[in-house]
């Protein structure tokens, strides 16, 4: 009986890099609808055509996932993990074999790819697996006979052999994971915006796109409430010194650049970007350990983020969505414990703070000027983060970005 090898499991490594290898992913409002997915693979064949060997990371159809894990609770009360993933990961494959239908109407050669196809062996942790190794073999095989190849996001095979998802946004992972492991010159990011914006355009019409941004950077601007990158993919990515460019499936024009960082990034606007969480619940405990409460919230999957801890009470916040998890997890642990559901989180990110003394002076400042009071402040050597109640959060947004001039052309960082 044939095996698979995959008992040996070292880490993801960097390829060396090689010339004309692109890997392009493709959210879920990139292939929307049967239209839109000729769009992207038009994209794709044009990218073939200029010389490149192409790799497309496909998300699934617009709310496919979300309708497929409606569905799940709708025959069961409490889904067990591994079925829900053998589930949900049949939305990415949708994608690829159409997208792939699409591009053989075009006249070029591709293959649809499953993530454990690929190649993509992640841990045994259902719905939020982490990859662990990339084993590229076929999709090596397939560019070194002119093919285009298509790789279900979001989907790996466990040490186990079993699916798994790697959680929402897991597609970006996806696809920065196989550049590193191609040794691809870029990664390029298609979505529905322009670019990572110094805030939130919704919120801040006046918020100037990012020609670029260093991974630092990006990694905070993810964790702190930007939806453009899952946090996890930017880990990856500068990890392995992979390049990202983030851009529209709906235009041509140029997005954001996101690399090491360098020197202009410093000389030019301090602060990168003001970015917002509207709801994350802060804990107060009292009676126990960092070690254990922590070991416990871990276990339990609980996403903590902000960690203070000035005497005898641990303060710490975790998303809205892991107020039940948290909850049983204090309850479990005897402790006396209370909790803030009525703060958001506004966070002022710039490489340029490290070598500039009065940035923190500035947001405190301008906070107290609009009669803003955070709750708790947190800091990194990037980053002033800012806990403040929900119906101040887009007030605090506005007055920070104009303080620091973020809607100036300066902000952009233009420069190659």
């Amino acid at each position: 009986m044939a095996t698979t090898d995959y008992e040996a499991l070292p880490a993801v490594e960097r390829a060396e890099p090689r010339t004309g290898t692109l890997v392009m992913k493709f959210g879920g409002t990139s292939v929307a609808d049967p239209q839109k997915i000729k769009d992207v693979a038009r994209r794709i064949v044009a990218a073939r055509e200029a010389g490149n060997r192409v790799v497309a990371v496909l998300s699934a159809m617009g709310d496919t996932t979300d309708d497929l894990v409606r569905l799940a609770y709708e025959v069961s009360r409490k889904p067990k993990p591994r079925e829900l993933d053998m589930l949900i990961s049949v939305g990415e494959r949708i994608s690829c074999a159409l997208a792939a239908m699409a591009i053989h109407d075009l006249g070029a050669e591709a293959i649809s790819l499953t993530g454990s196809q690929a190649g993509i062996v992640t841990d045994t942790v259902h719905g939020r697996a982490k990859i662990v190794d990339v084993r590229a073999r076929r999709i090596h095989e397939a560019l070194d006979q002119d093919r285009i190849v298509l790789v279900a996001g979001f989907q790996g095979v466990s040490t186990d052999f079993d699916i798994t998802t790697l959680g929402r946004g897991g597609s970006d992972t996806t696809a920065v994971a196989l550049a590193a492991a191609l040794g691809a010159e870029v990664c390029e990011i298609y979505t529905d915006v322009e670019g990572v914006f110094t805030a939130d355009p919704r919120l801040m019409p006046e918020a100037r796109k990012l020609h670029a941004v260093s991974h630092e950077e990006m990694l905070e601007m993810a964790a702190s409430g930007a939806k453009v990158l899952q946090v996890r993919s930017v880990e990856v990515a500068r990890n392995h010194g992979v390049k990202l460019h983030v851009r529209s499936t709906f235009s041509a024009a140029d997005g954001t650049w996101i690399r090491e960082e360098d020197e202009r990034m410093l000389e030019k606007a301090l602060i990168s970007g003001v970015t917002h969480t509207l709801e994350e619940t802060l804990y107060r405990v009292d009676g126990t350990t960092p070690a254990r409460l922590f070991a416990a919230l871990a276990a339990a999957g609980v996403n903590v983020d902000t960690i203070v801890r000035t005497g005898p009470e641990i303060v710490f916040s975790a998303p809205a969505d892991d107020r039940e998890a948290a909850s049983q997890v204090l309850d479990g642990l005897s402790v006396e414990w209370s909790a803030r559901d009525d703060l958001g989180k506004v966070s002022v990110i710039g490489a340029g703070m490290k070598s500039h003394p009065g940035v923190a002076a500035k947001a405190f400042e301008t906070l107290a000027d609009a009669d803003i009071e955070p709750a708790v402040v947190t800091t990194s050597p990037i980053k002033i983060a800012c806990h403040v109640r929900s119906d101040e959060v887009d007030k605090a947004v506005a007055v920070l970005h104009r303080a620091f001039e973020l809607d100036a052309p300066e902000a952009e960082r233009q420069h190659a």
